[in-house]
């Protein structure tokens, strides 16, 4: 029993579109390979390992089935194209105009297994805590994702386009070559980033792991970088005009300033109550907050100009935090606004693990484990893409219950909806319009009992 799900010339119209954007990068045979298994991911309920997506699209009983494991570990082609493809589709679609809002974190991928390269040790962000340390075995991926309010879901998503393999330091030892850090990683995805989209202003949002002197002064001229900072680093005043004639090296810095920990203990700091919308799920926020413009320094770093916003919550609820942002004309609201979507990639990465099966890919092939996972994350971002076309045209609607009205859509709706229509795309056999009934070929209906009885 075969089924060449969604074969050209099918129904799901936005489907094909999509996909031949890519086509370029393959050859004729690995493409119409690699589109068989994109569509396995999509429809495939439990593991996203490369039997599952022949199982699911009815092509186990193909016995070149090697060519579609060989489209990730063995044919030549360029991830790194394939992401800049995917960003200009997402700019393309959700931001035409403005500033392009970028996000950069990583995530642990739980792996185990001695044939896998890569993998080190690390504290699990998850499960860990401020008292609690606990480690985890699997690969780091950093990933540069689109922070950008989607219509259909009317809210703010992260959409990742860009995920690189971070190895750990016992890996680089191991092979005696340089270890690169996780802000020498983050500061390269974004400087490609600004290669891709040169003509459109960036900002770039991420937490305090990338507020480092060093990467500061790597991006400041190439994006506008907001970020939280320490509330006990050393804050500068401009540094005062030489005087004329004289020699020597100038001064980096002029006199110091209060830290923002010294500012939040004076009971002279002067406070603003603003109302912010969204803050981290919630629908509005009252927080006072302190501004203003200084050098943030150390002996021996690069000193880091900007716009300072310090936060406290008048409930004390919140901690304290302090915010950087290389742009000093941006306004609070606007920096607060921007950071506040940087925890949208957690969401992402949650949803990637319950719906796309992160971490349930089982390829040992250096090279299939460095472009299995960034598809994964990147088939997030096609979902998306998909979902707002079949929204423009009234195909897409959420998931109610008559004891729960859903407000709005989900990424679970979305990849729900995406799925509906790639199974009606290629098999439904409808009986002529005039008919209250409809006919589903009986192949068709005991392939979806094999994939329902094995779906747990």
């Amino acid at each position: 029993m075969c089924f060449p799900i969604a074969a050209a010339g099918s129904g799901f119209a936005e489907f094909e579109a999509l996909v031949l954007s890519f086509a370029p990068l393959f050859t004729q045979p690995t493409f119409s390979n690699a589109r068989q298994l994109l569509i396995g991911a999509l429809l495939s309920p439990g593991r996203r390992t490369v039997t599952a997506a022949l199982r699911i699209t009815g092509l186990e009983t193909r016995r070149t089935f090697q060519n579609y494991h060989r489209v990730l570990s063995r044919a030549r082609w360029s991830a790194l194209q394939a992401s800049r493809i995917l960003l200009w589709l997402l700019i393309t679609v959700f931001v035409t105009r403005g500033p392009i809002v970028i996000g950069l974190d990583e995530t642990i991928e739980r792996r185990w297994g001695k044939k896998i390269e890569k993998r080190g040790i690390y504290r699990d962000p998850v499960r860990s805590s401020r008292g609690h340390f606990v480690k985890a075995s699997g690969l780091r991926w950093i990933s540069v994702m689109l922070l950008v309010r989607v219509p259909f879901a009317d809210r703010v998503w992260a959409l990742p386009f860009l995920t690189a393999l971070a190895p750990s330091e016992r890996y680089a030892e191991q092979r005696g070559i340089r270890h690169k850090s996780i802000t020498e990683w983050g500061r390269q995805l974004v400087k490609q980033v600004r290669r891709w989209v040169a003509d459109r202003r960036i900002i770039l949002v991420c937490d305090s792991t990338y507020a480092t002197y060093e990467f500061v002064a790597s991006v400041r001229d190439h994006v506008t970088l907001i970020t939280q900072v320490r509330l006990d680093g050393g804050l500068y005043a401009p540094p005062p005009l030489p005087p004329p004639g004289k020699r020597g090296r100038k001064r980096r810095v002029g006199e110091r300033l209060p830290s923002l920990q010294q500012r939040l203990n004076d009971p002279d700091t002067q406070w603003q109550t603003i109302r912010l919308r969204n803050w981290y799920g919630r629908t509005e926020k009252a927080v006072e907050i302190t501004t203003f413009t200084a050098i943030w320094y150390y002996k021996g770093k690069p000193p880091a100009r900007g716009r300072f916003v310090l936060v406290r919550d008048p409930d004390g609820k919140l901690e304290p935090r302090g915010y950087l942002c290389t742009d000093e004309s941006l306004r609070p609201t606007r920096i607060l606004s921007y950071f506040v979507r940087r925890w949208q990639m957690e969401v992402t990465f949650a949803e990637t693990r319950r719906h796309l099966g992160v971490e349930t890919q089982r390829q040992w092939s250096r090279l299939a484990i460095e472009r299995t996972t960034p598809v994964l994350l990147g088939l997030f971002s096609i979902v998306t893409l998909l979902a707002e076309r079949l929204h423009r045209s009234g195909g897409l609607m959420p998931r109610q219950a008559a004891w729960y009205l859903k407000p709005a859509l989900t990424f679970s709706d979305a990849i729900a909806a995406v799925r509906r229509r790639l199974w009606a795309s290629e098999f439904m056999s409808y009986s002529p319009s005039d008919r209250e009934s409809a006919t589903i070929p009986a192949s068709l209906l005991e392939h979806w009992a094999q994939t329902l009885a094995y779906a747990a």
